[in-house]
């Protein structure tokens, strides 16, 4: 009996990831709203964040949006591209994040993603596919940077 509910995976198998592949996401601007559902999920109410006077005096001027909140924004305009739809089996790691300039409310960021290497775990079903991620935002400044590396499905025999 086949489950009426379950589509096929429109996301790319381990095999079709190759090293020089570059996928860009789309882009998606960061709301205040955004931050502060993101202060409330998470607990981090850090002044910087969430007080508008504080941060008027910071060297940032204005409030600045999480870095976690932006590195989780990232990963959903990833999946939004498609290409692990279905496919991937698990984010493994994160290695080498930098962040190198502030989100502010009303920035729009995208990422680009360029895949590095590609290794084989039979074990698995599929292998690990390291990505170099930048993340930009409208004025092509990259405001983080770093590496993931997710697990993809093989193609099914």
């Amino acid at each position: 009996m086949s489950n009426p509910t379950y589509k096929s995976p429109r996301g790319m198998y381990f095999e079709e990831f190759q090293p020089g592949q570059k996928i860009i996401t789309p882009g998606r601007t960061i709301t205040e709203a955004d931050i502060v559902s993101f202060a409330g999920m998470s607990g981090d109410y850090n002044q910087m964040h969430v007080d508008a006077v504080y941060s008027a005096a910071t060297p940032f001027e204005q409030r600045v949006a999480h870095g976690l909140l932006v590195i989780s924004v990232v990963s959903g305009l990833s999946v939004q591209t498609g290409v692990m739809e279905g496919t991937v089996l698990a984010f493994r790691e994160i290695k080498d994040w930098k962040f190198a300039k502030p989100v502010y409310i009303g920035d729009t960021i995208h990422a680009e993603m360029e895949v590095a290497e590609t290794k084989l775990l039979r074990r698995i079903g599929g292998g690990s596919v390291t990505i170099e991620i930048k993340v930009l935002n409208q004025h092509s400044d990259v405001v983080m940077k770093g590496t993931w590396i997710v697990l993809i499905a093989a193609k099914p025999e």
